[in-house]
């Protein structure tokens, strides 16, 4: 979780800064991927977005060498990005069994495991993946974690700027405010309130956060309850300062993806609600039908690192990137509607005000990024045009694991783009929704 001391991909708390993105890929020549014949090629259509074509291309590299440890690794890996946990254990286990000690291998099954809640399977390869706090942690949840009651919710947002906040009782307790962020993996709260509900940590870990230190503590909670939806046996998260206050006060919490793709959920930014649904195979059927009559086109949805969210978009400038995965970062705090790498500005000739600097942090690291103005940007239907951007010529152009997911990215969305819209995120068929207005 820590490195070096330093707060890092497991962070608590994510700042809605440009997240680390990439400049889309040169076009490929149009090769069948049956002809590709090394790695490399295979890398690189992983690496483009072109996941099933990739896929294949693992498959062909193990018909002829059956002991490469990367393209079983990366064909699992593929696997993984769509939630097709059969096949991705298939291939993460032969990577495994022919390098056991393999950190990257055995953190991608310790995440299959946990997206199926199967918490116990997924503590040997946290350990193996040098990932000691996770497996003490997962370790302790004993029983069914995140158990649903009820079967749907509508929350309305209590505040939309500089973050949307929803209500939530923690343990029974009285009201309290949390923000949603995709860009964050697990519940979280402040020490403040973890000690009015009456946690304990199962494990905690002096780390350092923009300059300060501080103690991240992990445990499990009782009762966490949206609305008309409860969930129990959650795993949840908290810091303090190491007198023991609060580090943030901004909100009471925050509620990062691990809950959300245990339900059918719905941001209804245009009508102000969170609404989510028991995920069932008949109610991912009817959200589907509700979308596609409201007139929004399925996008895929791919998930990677645990909790990082992407699908298929695009940003012009004077030229187009054309369709490429994008982070889509719901929620969490900050005006722009997008950010991009410095790169991906340029290269795109995207109007970039450089007279503007903006001093902030990225992954709790200082950086200066500057307003940028694309001419347009566009997720599925949904289209900004001229909107305000943020783009940060110190970011990465890729970065791979552990910290990233090794996908050239183009950028990502973020709060103040969905603000038209309602985005629904189906992780049972893997697609995402996006529609103009108020959801039905």
């Amino acid at each position: 979780m820590v490195n070096d001391g330093k707060w890092n991909r497991r962070s608590l708390f994510r700042g809605a800064a440009v997240l680390a993105g990439a400049a889309a890929a040169a076009p490929l020549l149009g090769k069948a991927a049956t002809a590709l014949a090394d790695s490399g090629d295979a890398d690189a259509l992983f690496k483009a977005g072109k996941f099933e074509e990739a896929g294949r291309a693992y498959e062909e590299i193990l018909k002829t060498d059956p002991t490469n440890v990367r393209a079983a690794r990366q064909r699992g890996h593929v696997g993984l990005l769509s939630n097709r946990f059969p096949e991705a254990e298939k291939y993460l286990k032969m990577a495994l069994n022919l390098a056991p000690d393999d950190k990257e291998t055995n953190n991608f099954l310790g995440d299959c495991y946990i997206r199926q809640d199967k918490l116990a399977l997924s503590v040997p390869h946290w350990q193996a993946a040098g990932e000691e706090d996770y497996a003490k942690w997962f370790a302790a949840v004993s029983g069914e974690p995140y158990q649903i009651h009820g079967d749907i919710a509508r929350v309305p947002f209590q505040q939309m700027d500089p973050m949307p906040l929803v209500e939530a009782s923690v343990n029974g307790g009285p009201p309290k405010r949390f923000v949603f962020y995709t860009g964050a993996p697990n519940l979280s709260m402040r020490a403040s309130v973890a000690k009015e509900a009456g946690l304990s940590p199962v494990v905690s870990q002096k780390t350092d956060f923009e300059g300060i230190p501080i103690w991240v503590h992990y445990g499990i909670l009782d009762s966490f309850k949206l609305g008309d939806i409860e969930l129990r046996n959650v795993p949840v998260g908290w810091s303090s300062t190491e007198s023991g206050e609060d580090v943030d006060t901004d909100s009471d919490g925050l509620i990062g993806t691990w809950v959300f793709y245990h339900l059918l959920t719905t941001f209804d930014y245009a009508g102000r609600s969170l609404i989510l649904r028991r995920r069932t195979p008949k109610v991912a059927g009817k959200a589907r039908a509700d979308a596609i009559r409201a007139g929004a086109k399925p996008l895929p949805l791919w998930l990677s690192r645990d909790h990082d969210v992407h699908s298929l978009g695009s940003i012009a400038g004077i030229a187009d990137s054309g369709p490429r995965v994008v982070g889509v970062t719901i929620g969490g705090i900050g005006e722009v509607a997008a950010g991009m790498p410095g790169d991906t500005a340029k290269r795109l000739r995207v109007r970039t005000d450089y007279d503007r600097p903006i001093e902030t942090f990225a992954h709790s690291h200082p950086t200066i990024a500057y307003p940028c103005y694309p001419k347009e940007i566009r997720l599925g239907d949904a289209v900004a045009k001229e909107v305000y951007c943020e783009t940060d010529p110190n970011m990465p152009v890729n970065v791979p694991w552990p910290y990233g997911s090794g996908i050239d990215m183009t950028g990502h969305f973020a709060h103040c783009f969905f603000k038209p819209y309602n985005v629904t995120l189906d992780f049972t068929d893997m697609n995402l929704y996006i529609a103009r207005g108020k959801a039905t």
